[in-house]
């Protein structure tokens, strides 16, 4: 079996972000909320780098250091992410999104 192309490359990163959209729609549990936004991110990676391929010699080396920042902020994004969501669980005891309509204390 060859390697994928980009196009192939470029439709699961449709579908990955589809689905990570969906979740995030969908869902009113803040952890997959949080879970769908990280599956948008890492579509929007995919579809940097399988593009890089594309490009001779050292241009595509640009749309390779592209998702190395994009990880590096969604690690940062996760780690505030999940920091909220526990400080939200300690003080309301409850991840869904419909009992946050209002963040007063």
């Amino acid at each position: 079996m060859g390697a994928l192309q980009p196009i192939q490359l470029q439709v699961l990163a449709a579908l990955l972000f589809a689905l990570g959209l969906a979740t995030v729609m969908a869902r009113r549990n803040l952890f997959f909320v949080l879970m769908g936004v990280e599956l948008m991110l890492n579509a929007a990676n995919l579809s940097f780098l399988s593009w890089s391929r594309t490009m001779p010699g050292n241009v595509g080396l640009e749309g390779q250091l592209a998702p190395i920042f994009a990880i590096a902020v969604a690690a940062a994004e996760a780690c505030v992410g999940l920091a909220m969501l526990l400080s939200v669980f300690r003080s309301r005891e409850s991840l869904d999104t419909d009992a946050f309509d209002r963040m007063k204390e």
